[in-house]
């Protein structure tokens, strides 16, 4: 009996995490996800040549986007009667996400399984990320520094009191800080985070690349 429910259960949550076309508006809660934007130009942007990654732009936290969650694994690509968003409205969020590009690919993917329109989805998108501070001394970084993850989880904290260790996640990729991720709730508060979204990075000399 203990083997069947082993089985069960390894066949499970991979279906959970890689759950498509769900029904619209059925998730638990929503995970902010903040891109550093030196990170994502240096491992995929330059390559693409991305306006986002030209010398001057400007760009730290990008709003990577605001995902739907269960409370195990995620919908993605969902079933909605919501129309598509305008190019208009994906051009508006170019500001915060990077390009229209990001703003439109995030609608497919995740903006959807929301529920919402796109421009109630998108504005919602715009007010996680207003609500969060970014770490302000981040921005005044002049040269690359390798640190403890964990010192940008520490940052996130001292920036947002009302964040809790376990509302919070930081991650890496190939050596680099990545992404901040935040778990709130379908009204915007913050949230303790599902345990498949709570792995932060242990790494103790993340690369992070300064602002150009």
């Amino acid at each position: 009996m203990h083997m069947l429910r082993l089985i069960l259960l390894i066949l499970f949550i991979p279906a959970a995490a890689l759950a498509k076309g769900e029904k619209g508006g059925d998730f638990d809660y929503y995970v902010l996800s903040l891109s550093w934007s030196p990170s994502w130009c240096a491992l995929e942007g330059r390559a693409r040549n991305a306006r986002q990654c030209t010398s001057g732009s400007g760009f730290g936290w990008v709003l990577h986007g605001l995902w739907p969650q269960y409370e195990n694994g995620w919908p993605s690509y969902c079933l909605t009667g919501a129309r598509d968003p305008s190019r208009r409205e994906t051009r508006a969020m170019a500001d915060i996400m990077g390009s229209s590009g990001a703003a439109w690919h995030q609608w497919k993917k995740h903006g959807r399984c929301s529920g919402l329109p796109a421009q109630e989805y998108f504005a919602k998108a715009r007010a996680a990320y207003a609500a969060i501070r970014r770490p302000e001394i981040l921005r005044k970084l002049r040269h690359p520094v390798r640190l403890p993850a964990s010192v940008i989880e520490e940052a996130f904290l001292e920036a947002n009191p009302d964040l809790e260790p376990d509302m919070i996640t930081i991650t890496c990729r190939e050596g680099r800080i990545q992404e901040a991720r935040i778990c709130l709730t379908k009204d915007l508060e913050a949230r303790r985070c599902g345990t498949d979204v709570i792995r932060d990075c242990r790494l103790e000399n993340a690369l992070l690349a300064p602002i150009r």
